[in-house]
């Protein structure tokens, strides 16, 4: 079997599902940012995220945990500040410059370089579609722009802790790094709000559908895809939040709409389909084939 044929293609509905819980997550995160904020959301969704997974397997805690727990730390309380100033469809946006800069950089061929490009162009539509015209705050813009950077050095600490082996316990550890990292200032903004009963059972939802379960699944992503096609096919995010819209909350889907769509689809499919280069096999990988495993 080619390399990189079935495991990518695995990996790709693996970003699909991480995109899918987000968009479900998302409807219940509107509830919670309205009553406790954007630093009470975020320490709820990471603190609640981060003890689910504490019980599921046991946290790991390496240098590689360490980074990634602050990236996804900076990543979401710096998005959820972003979206007190600016609307949601042009955080967005600016946000996936992140993922998408991180891949045009990575690839090393024309033909990725046209993925890239065209899932930009789908997601700026997307973004145009939300945009009112209105002057934009700056602030927001700079924080849409830090999470942007901070998304992208995720996928590259992501990649780094699932290469490692350290698998869903890695994950663990980072986000206990990362609840405890944004817990103080959620605690200093919101107070008691957020230990009130529906507030707790909203932070579990959101914690599961836009944390728990998209962090997973993207770590085992990571460990076979590669970081530029990643970040290409993550484009197919706000294609899906869009669809959603449009299936759940009756929003309508005009002509740029379903142009944006088509455009970050072409370009998520294209990337998903390039086959990677098989890994070269070094000496020591290969005399490790003939040594008989040690008796357990």
């Amino acid at each position: 079997m080619e390399y990189g044929t079935k495991t990518g293609g695995m990996s790709v509905f693996l970003v699909l599902g991480s995109v899918i819980s987000l968009q479900f997550g998302a409807a219940f995160a509107n509830q919670l940012f309205g009553q406790v904020g954007a630093p009470g959301a975020t320490a709820l969704r990471l603190g609640i995220a981060a003890l689910m997974l504490a019980v599921v397997v046991r946290p790991k805690f390496r240098q590689e945990t360490l980074v990634l727990g602050m990236t996804m730390a900076g990543m979401n309380g710096t998005f959820y500040l972003a979206l007190d100033r600016i609307p949601l469809g042009v955080a967005v946006t600016i946000e996936f410059l992140g993922p998408l800069g991180l891949a045009a950089v990575l690839s090393r061929r024309a033909r990725d370089l046209v993925w890239v490009g065209l899932a930009l162009v789908g997601v700026l539509v997307l973004g145009w579609r939300e945009y009112t015209g209105a002057e934009l705050d700056l602030i927001g813009v700079v924080l849409a722009l830090i999470a942007a950077v901070f998304w992208a050095f995720y996928v590259l600490a992501g990649r780094e802790v699932a290469t490692a082996g350290l698998g869903t316990g890695g994950l663990a550890g980072a986000s206990l790094i990362a609840a405890a990292l944004t817990l103080p200032y959620g605690l200093s903004t919101a107070g008691a709000a957020l230990f009130e009963p529906k507030m707790l059972l909203l932070g579990t939802l959101v914690a599961l559908l836009a944390s728990a379960i998209p962090y997973t699944l993207e770590i085992r992503a990571l460990k076979t895809l590669q970081p530029s096609t990643f970040g290409v096919v993550l484009a197919l995010e706000p294609a899906a939040a869009a669809l959603a819209g449009a299936l759940l909350l009756g929003q309508h889907l005009g002509v740029i709409s379903l142009l944006g769509m088509a455009l970050v689809i072409t370009a998520g499919v294209g990337a998903a389909l390039r086959r990677a280069p098989a890994p070269r096999e070094t000496p020591a990988q290969r005399d490790a084939d003939l040594v008989l495993p040690a008796p357990q």
